[in-house]
């Protein structure tokens, strides 16, 4: 799942190749991925782009008064296509969601791999009509993501905190793996508490946090659209590596699985050594 340093990455990305063309031709190719209707996608036809914006994992082209949206949920993503052709392909057939080409020939593809089709698209006038966008917590790059505001977050969460560091109207842009990312390097374990960490821990979690992101931000800048799921996957320590040997003490990573997500910590970094079977055994390690 793209999160908020590939979505940084692509933004930045759109933002140098989209500014200051125009929309040529729009296609949508997923009927159930377009989430709006007024204004229709056709209004963004003929727009001059002034860029591209994130807030949180959406992505936003803004076509002089409209915004064209995207979340890329578990499975989508975005292909750059030079001398795209728009007109091929027909309605819910295959990985493409939606075709957009500029004055200058070039373009870009939504697409959405996999039968669990989440992506969703908004033709919106401001970008708080976008449900997920206006109910977005804080965004951990802002200079708002305080470790003050990040206590007053936990503060009121009874819920474990792996759940309250994913949770999009608590904190912006964090989801699965650079939670295990920066759970790993704070050396807190997932099935604790939220409300329970105390001043020090939450300084550590927050510096995690923001050194976790920072480092997948750089290592990302200047990359293809294609290098970038690899990047992520290469810079990981724990998440997606389960069996695998933790890169600070040598246990190893284990694994907690969900119906549609699983994920992974070292039980000598984070769990004082206790290994947690399966979800309904969390209550011992909070």
């Amino acid at each position: 799942m793209p999160e908020l340093p590939e979505v940084d990455s692509l933004t930045r990305f759109l933002d140098e190749h989209v500014r200051g063309h125009t929309v040529e031709a729009v296609q949508l190719l997923s009927f159930a991925a377009l989430k709006t209707f007024d204004p229709p996608l056709d209004a963004v036809r003929g727009a001059r782009l002034a860029g591209c914006t994130r807030r949180g994992k959406f992505l936003a082209l803004q076509a002089e008064t409209l915004f064209l949206v995207a979340h890329l949920a578990r499975a989508g993503w975005v292909r750059w296509r030079p001398g795209l052709e728009v007109g091929a392909g027909k309605l819910g057939r295959g990985p493409v969601a939606l075709r957009l080409r500029l004055d200058d020939g070039n373009g870009m593809e939504l697409t959405e791999q996999g039968t669990e089709k989440r992506l969703a698209i908004y033709v919106v006038r401001s970008l708080d009509d976008v449900p997920g966008i206006a109910g977005l917590g804080v965004d951990p790059l802002s200079d708002a993501f305080t470790a003050e505001a990040l206590a007053s977050v936990l503060r009121g969460e009874s819920g474990q905190l792996k759940h309250a560091l994913i949770d999009q109207r608590l904190i912006a842009g964090v989801g699965n793996a650079y939670s295990d990312e920066a759970l790993h390097v704070a050396r807190l374990s997932p099935f604790r508490r939220a409300s329970s960490l105390d001043a020090a821990e939450v300084a550590s979690l927050h510096t995690a946090l923001l050194d976790v992101l920072r480092d997948a931000v750089e290592r990302s800048s200047g990359l293809p659209l294609t290098g970038l799921k690899s990047e992520k996957r290469t810079g990981m320590r724990v998440h997606g590596r389960t069996g695998e040997a933790c890169p600070v003490c040598g246990d190893t990573v284990r694994e907690v699985a969900y119906a549609t997500r699983s994920l992974q910590y070292c039980p000598t970094c984070q769990t004082g050594g206790r290994v947690l079977a399966d979800r309904r055994l969390s209550r011992l390690l909070k």
